[in-house]
């Protein structure tokens, strides 16, 4: 059995971030109506004929505690079609080890999400020059198991660095990154965060919006970067789906699909109080969806609600909820 070590970076990203630090655990209960969810995602009419996109299991953003080998399984035992990896997990096989973890993988008929980065490159230099050094041996890894996409998150604030001092130290740090993912066929995408009560929570606001991201991708300046979508993102950063179609497919690295909590306005919603996908209707997702159809995204789709009532069901309950939820907004476009 593989011991996990999951990485928070791209799983858990508002408990490192700057409006709280709260764990899963701590995020106020949702609707009681979640705990209902069973998986049963064959009753959906999926769009086939039109998708080029997976429905993806990130098990670490749904409360779910697994390895990689769990993880697999639970993805194929719940209707998902591919599986987010973990770099320190498959950093730890020999390679017959990670050719007989592939091997299964596609036998069970999935494919390979994304990654998370595990570099910390948001605090001290000290600490990012170690996660660095440790960089290339993890890309090695997964990129021997075939994966190729890799995404992290953009904090919106910053207590001490003004956005053009954050924006320099974002595109020196991250260009070291991306310049050794490169060389290891890995693209990395970058997720901006659009709620606005995390960015004004301290001293200086920074990027925030999908156009602020385009200029960071050319500030670091190397051509395997792109981007994370988030719907909750996307909706809380005032953007449309015009926005997402002035993209192309291999611009698009990753994607989460989330709603939001009814009765707030967008400027009221709290970064780690969210709904599974089409349980509100607040957030738009047909359109979101739709678009990235348009575009052909060919990438992971994959729910991060931050949702309490989700986090304390056990695994095979949070993972069918969350199957469910996810083929139940990709009907609407089918």
């Amino acid at each position: 059995m593989i011991d996990v070590r999951l990485d928070v970076d791209c799983f858990l990203h508002t408990t490192r971030g700057c409006f709280m630090k709260l764990s899963r655990r701590d995020v106020l209960a949702a609707s009681a109506g979640l705990l209902s969810f069973t998986a049963c995602p064959s009753v959906f009419a999926l769009s086939e004929s039109k998708r080029k996109f997976t429905v993806d299991l990130r098990w670490g953003s749904i409360g779910v505690k697994a390895n990689q080998t769990e993880a697999i399984e639970l993805a194929a035992k719940h209707g998902f079609e591919s599986v987010a990896a973990a770099p320190h997990d498959l950093a730890k096989l020999s390679d017959a080890e990670s050719e007989a973890l592939v091997g299964d993988l596609k036998a069970k008929g999935l494919v390979w999400g994304s990654s998370g980065l595990p570099v910390d490159f948001r605090k001290e230099e000290a600490k990012f020059k170690s996660d660095l050094a440790a960089l290339p041996a993890l890309a090695a890894a997964l990129r021997r198991a075939g994966v190729d996409r890799m995404g992290t998150w953009i904090s919106p604030c910053h207590d001490e660095l003004t956005y053009v001092a954050n924006f320099k130290q974002h595109a020196d740090r991250l260009r070291e990154c991306a310049k050794i993912l490169k060389d290891h066929g890995l693209r990395l995408g970058l997720e901006y965060v659009g709620t606005s009560t995390l960015r004004n929570s301290k001293r200086f606001p920074f990027l925030h919006t999908m156009r602020e991201t385009a200029e960071l991708h050319s500030a670091i300046g190397v051509d395997n970067m792109g981007f994370v979508l988030d719907s909750w993102h996307w909706y809380t950063a005032g953007e449309t789906a015009d926005d997402i179609r002035s993209l192309n497919a291999q611009q698009i690295v990753g994607c989460d699909l989330n709603d939001a909590p009814a009765g707030l306005a967008v400027d009221e919603q709290i970064d780690n109080r969210r709904e599974l996908p089409a349980a509100t209707g607040v957030i738009d997702v047909k359109s979101f969806l739709q678009a990235l159809i348009d575009v052909g995204y060919d990438g992971p789709v994959r729910a991060e609600p931050f949702n309490q009532a989700l986090n304390q069901l056990d695994n095979d309950e949070a993972c069918a909820a969350t199957s469910k939820a996810i083929h139940k907004a990709i009907a609407l476009v089918g």
